[in-house]
């Protein structure tokens, strides 16, 4: 229990005291070191039940709290707002309490399965990837951290038209080519093939049409266009010769992706491919028809009439019998919570996919699974760059391996600007520009709230100062430096006189644990990323106006140096939530 929920009991025992009133909540804000007192409780809510001034109220309160309780030190009552100063004792034990709190987490015993990237296998990932892994999971690290168990899963997208275009376009355009012969990583190999099949589908709409053809008809005929369908066709039918050239194809591209994955720092418990899972569904389908909750058109097809949830009417099956997204959708959930004790299923899919997610979790209720109430879509809005800044080389997508080495480059040429890292070795410091780099691109990204659509600014994202990545690894290495010159041993210390700097520093390390849960509930790194932000300006404040090192008095000294470990190792965990590893000199 912190001191803000130590002093909301005492109030509210005082409360019943002195005014016979229960369940009266109230507000009760943490003092910044400008203000005298290190809380204010606002009595406002109680001058209409009680009639009285809320100056009155606020002296009563006071007095009540100073002679009921051994909370106080003194208080005073300023316009209605009770300025309380708690008493020094309050603050070491609650130090002491804090120091703990990374030792132990209470399990909850629930497990939540989180989804993310979920990319196509005919192109390599860009930046609304980049936004989509970082949130998905950092998420899944902050649900760890309060206590459930999680799984980290994608979907990948490696089945359909738009990869047969890839492998046809090899094919026929390839001369047995590989990633290793081209020296091309694995997905943009790939990736390159898709964007010469539609080079070439163009050319041959262009010849059809010059013909006489309509350009409509002319995409129908195209003999690319022909080929890849009568491609897709035999995959399904299982054609060896096409399915040992898919499995290469895919083997190149998940290699590429996991070159991704690792420089971006992020990883999986569990991969599905929608090859095996596209035949999902079809039997909950049947099922649904014959209990009457779905319905048959003449043509055949499948659909759920959702109108009385203020929806419309939803396909999921083709008059042809074959499946649509959704089909498979329904049909992944189902396979998921079989397979797994979960409890509950997050979503990490971009906004635009808003509609989907609706419809998917209300036609899982109608089907009669009642931990459909336990999906949720982690919707998050668009991420752009500021026009003319680094565009990828074809000019429309932003390459997330391009954007990242990119970082790396600004990270480099920002530190060196600065002269941070002099003395250092050439391995020493381009890790530091790796970390600095993509400490910067994560901070940034996941700072925003999900919700909102973001511009993320490479330039502004490595500013040394300010609410960025850089700023709180710099205040990270100013305190690791601080405690290699104190040759800094964690030892006990009696008890001592705390300052306001030191008390608002210790209120906020107190804080880490309710940011966290919060964070969990609302699924938000933004909290822990703005949370973090606050403590290190707190510290850097404590830091400026405090001796340290040089201090005469060594029970004090060493008070300050464990305060700065405790505020080292909760930035370091902090960053962690967010996926940024910490550097020690900068």
């Amino acid at each position: 229990m912190n001191i803000k929920n130590i002093i909301e009991q005492k109030l509210a025992e005082v409360i019943l005291n002195v005014y016979q009133l229960k369940d009266i909540k109230l507000e009760i804000q943490e003092n910044k070191t400008e203000f005298e007192g290190d809380f204010t409780i606002v009595t406002f809510p109680l001058v209409k039940q009680l009639k009285k001034s809320p100056e009155g109220i606020g002296v009563e309160l006071g007095q009540a709290l100073t002679e009921q309780t051994e909370l106080l030190e003194s208080f005073n009552v300023v316009k209605g707002f009770l300025n309380v100063k708690v008493k020094n004792q309050f603050f070491v034990e609650q130090f002491k309490t804090v120091s703990e709190q990374f030792s132990k987490i209470e399990k909850k015993n629930e497990t939540v399965m989180v989804e993310y990237s979920s990319p196509n296998t005919n192109k390599p990932l860009h930046l609304g990837h980049i936004r989509n892994n970082l949130l998905g999971f950092s998420v899944a690290q902050i649900l760890e951290e309060a206590g459930y168990d999680v799984i980290k899963s994608q979907i990948i997208n490696d089945r359909g038209i738009h990869i047969c275009k890839s492998m046809l376009a090899w094919e026929k355009f390839g001369k047995g080519e590989t990633p290793e012969t081209d020296h091309v990583k694995g997905d943009k190999f790939v990736g390159n093939y898709y964007v010469k099949f539609d080079q070439e589908y163009k050319k041959e709409i262009v010849a059809l049409v010059e013909q006489g053809v309509s350009e409509e008809q002319a995409k129908k005929d195209a003999p690319l266009m022909k080929e890849a369908q009568q491609m897709l066709l035999d995959w399904e039918n299982g054609d060896e010769k096409v399915r040992n050239l898919w499995n290469e194809m895919n083997s190149w591209v998940y290699k590429g992706f996991g070159e991704t994955y690792k420089r971006l720092g992020v990883d999986f418990d569990q991969v599905q491919y929608e090859s095996n899972t596209y035949i999902l569904g079809k039997d909950l389908i049947q099922e649904g028809l014959d209990r009457g909750v779905l319905y048959q058109k003449e043509d055949g097809s499948v659909w759920c009439d959702l109108t009385d949830e203020g929806l419309d009417q939803k396909l999921l099956l083709r008059s042809d019998g074959t499946s649509v997204y959704m089909t498979q959708d329904l049909g992944t959930a189902v396979e998921r919570f079989k397979e797994n004790n979960l409890q509950k299923l997050i979503y990490t899919v971009g906004n635009e996919q808003d509609y989907h997610f609706q419809v998917l979790f209300k036609v899982l209720k109608k089907l009669g699974y009642e931990w459909a109430d336990q999906l949720f879509h982690l919707s998050y809005g668009m991420v752009e760059l500021p026009n003319g800044k680094m565009k990828s080389r074809e000019g429309t997508v932003v390459d997330a391996d391009e954007l990242m080495q990119d970082m790396f480059d600004i990270a480099k040429l920002k530190s060196e600007e600065l002269g941070k890292l002099e003395n250092f070795t050439e391995e020493e410091k381009s890790s530091n520009y790796e970390n600095i780099g993509m400490g910067a691109l994560k901070y940034f990204m996941l700072k925003v709230d999900p919700k909102k659509k973001m511009l993320f600014n490479p330039e502004e994202s490595i500013d040394f100062n300010g609410n960025t990545g850089p700023f709180i690894l710099y205040t990270y290495a100013r305190i690791h430096s601080l405690l290699m010159k104190a040759n800094y041993l964690n030892k006990a210390v009696t008890e001592v006189d705390l300052n306001q700097y030191e008390k608002e520093l210790i209120m906020q390390l107190a804080n880490y644990k309710s940011v966290v849960e919060k964070a969990a509930e609302l699924l938000s790194p933004a909290l822990v990323a703005n949370y973090l932000y606050d403590l290190v300006k707190m510290y850097n404040s404590f830091y400026q106006s405090n001796i340290i090192v040089k201090l005469e008095d060594e029970n004090l000294k060493q008070f300050r140096l464990n305060l700065s470990n405790l505020t080292a190792l909760t930035i370091k965990k902090s960053l962690s939530l967010l996926g940024i590893e910490t550097v020690n000199r900068m």
